[in-house]
Order: C-alpha cells, then sequence, then structure tokens
C-alpha cells in the first residue's frame, strides 16, 4: 500500500510520499514515489505515485525519456497540458499491458499527483486517474491524495487554508497525516519523503527524507500525540448519571455536558455545573 499527498497553497506546494511497497505480507520492500522535473527558471514538476509499481515505473520511464529530449513535460505550455501529457502517458502505458495483465487478474492501477509551476501561471496540484483524466486542486479543497487516504484526511480537512497557511504549517499537516496512516496501517511506512517548493522559485531545493528512527519526526509525533491529549483533557467533561429502568433509555438525557464554572478572582474552577441546551 501506499500514501501519497500534495498541498497547494497561495505560498507555494508541499509534496510528501511514504516509501513501502508490497506485493503479500511476506514481500515488503522500499521504493521511491516521488519523481523531479525541472527547468530552471522556467518550470517545475514533482510527482507522487501510487498502484502497480511496474506500470508506475514504466510511466515514469516515457516521461523521462521525453522530458530529457525536450518534448512532453519539457514543451507542455501550461500545467493542465502537462496534466494531460501525463493522461497520454499513462494510456500509453495501458494500451501495452492492461491487456494482459486482467488476463491473470489483475487490475492495472496507476494513480499519480502532479504539482508543478509553469512561468506565467500559479503553482497548480493535479490527480491523474488510471483511465488518464486529471482533476485540479482549488482553492476550496487544496490538497490530493492517493493511496491509502482515509487516516491522514481528516487533520488535512481540518487544518488545510489556501489563503492562510504557510508552507512551514502545511509541511507540519503533511507529516502528521503521514504520520497518523503509519500509525493504523502497517503498509504504509517510512522513509518518508518531503518536498516543499515556493511560488515563484523555479527550483527544487528544499527536500528532506525522514527515516524511521529520525529524531525530527520522533519529536513531531510525541509533540502532536502530547498535544492531542492535552486537547482532550481540555474539552468539556461529560457526566453519566443513571436512568430510570423503566423509562426508555433512549428517550432519556442521562449524559450532560459540564463546565467549569470559573471564579471572578482566578482561571481555576471552582465547582462544575451542566450546561443543558434550553428547552
Amino acid at each position: 500500500m501506499t500514501y501519497c499527498l500534495g498541498i497547494v497553497t497561495k505560498r507555494g506546494l508541499v509534496m510528501a510520499s511514504d516509501s513501502r511497497t508490497n506485493s503479500g505480507a511476506d514481500q515488503v520492500t522500499t521504493c521511491r514515489k516521488m519523481h523531479t522535473f525541472a527547468v530552471p527558471g522556467e518550470r517545475v514538476f514533482v510527482m507522487l505515485t501510487s498502484g502497480s509499481l511496474s506500470a508506475t515505473q514504466s510511466v515514469m520511464t516515457l516521461l523521462r525519456r521525453d522530458f530529457d529530449a525536450g518534448n512532453g513535460l519539457a514543451i507542455a505550455p501550461t500545467m493542465y497540458d502537462a496534466a494531460r501529457v501525463v493522461g497520454e502517458t499513462v494510456r500509453k502505458v495501458s494500451d501495452i499491458d492492461r491487456a494482459y495483465l486482467e488476463r491473470d487478474d489483475y487490475r492495472f492501477n496507476v494513480n499519480i499527483i502532479l504539482g508543478g509551476q509553469i512561468s506565467g501561471e500559479e503553482p497548480q496540484l493535479f490527480l491523474i486517474y488510471p483511465q488518464g483524466n486529471p482533476l485540479r486542486a482549488t482553492e476550496e479543497s487544496p490538497y490530493l491524495q492517493i493511496g491509502e487516504t482515509k487516516y491522514g484526511k481528516p487533520i488535512l480537512d481540518r487544518g488545510i487554508r489556501f489563503d492562510v497557511t504557510s508552507l512551514e504549517e502545511a509541511c507540519k499537516y503533511a507529516l502528521l497525516s503521514l504520520d497518523s496512516t503509519m500509525k493504523s496501517n502497517v503498509t504504509v511506512g517510512p522513509p518518508v519523503d518531503l518536498l516543499v517548493y515556493e511560488r515563484d522559485e523555479f527550483s527544487l531545493t528544499r527536500h528532506r527524507k525522514f527515516l524511521a528512527d529520525d529524531p525530527d519526526l520522533l519529536k513531531i509525533r510525541t509533540r502532536w500525540e502530547q498535544a492531542l491529549r492535552a486537547a482532550v483533557s481540555k474539552l468539556p467533561q461529560l457526566r453519566f448519571r443513571a436512568g430510570n429502568a423503566n423509562v426508555s433509555a433512549t428517550r432519556q438525557e442521562t449524559i450532560e455536558l459540564v463546565e467549569p464554572q470559573f471564579s471572578s478572582e482566578g482561571n481555576d474552577p471552582t465547582n462544575q455545573v451542566s450546561q443543558r441546551p434550553p428547552g
């Protein structure tokens, strides 16, 4: 399994991916899923891949060959056109391999996140599906995920805002999203690749690989767990009281929200009162 995500804000892009790949419980390996293409001063692209490893490698090989020859991504006039170049390459590999895969009951599965910027445009983020069609991230939905997405999605929903989230904050959210996924699914694992691109920079210079025992990654994980437990402890308490055995449980309010009442002399709660909605 794989987990990759891309975040776009008005300040730039954050791209992150795990590196674990497996084809069964006893066939677990490490493979980089982040791929970069750049023409300094003119255009930059970062791609994250999930799905069939052999198929994604074929797609990346063809894209790289065309790019190095001055074609494909090297001459795409817009980011949308670049997304279409990637999609057409996915379709080309599908035309070559899909029938043979499906004949042996294997599904053709390639998903790609494409982030980047071409001179004259803002940074953009796309998801390319196995059929080759692209989906663009928007200001309202400024992140995209592929692979094992469900564990790392809630924190992104709650935290990422296109206009206000800084690149430094986006990095924290990306690492926490990946760490939450690794915590809940052992098929997603380190090393974690993290790349940051600042708008109009047109070079890729900010990248870091976090190994499993990286002290900074462990520090973020520990501080987040501590902060989460502290935040939960500060939420209103729930008070449970016994109900009437002769009345249906669904018709009784036996769980009450309890807020601390603060004295005028300080912030320490003096007692607790039940806060119930007006009748």
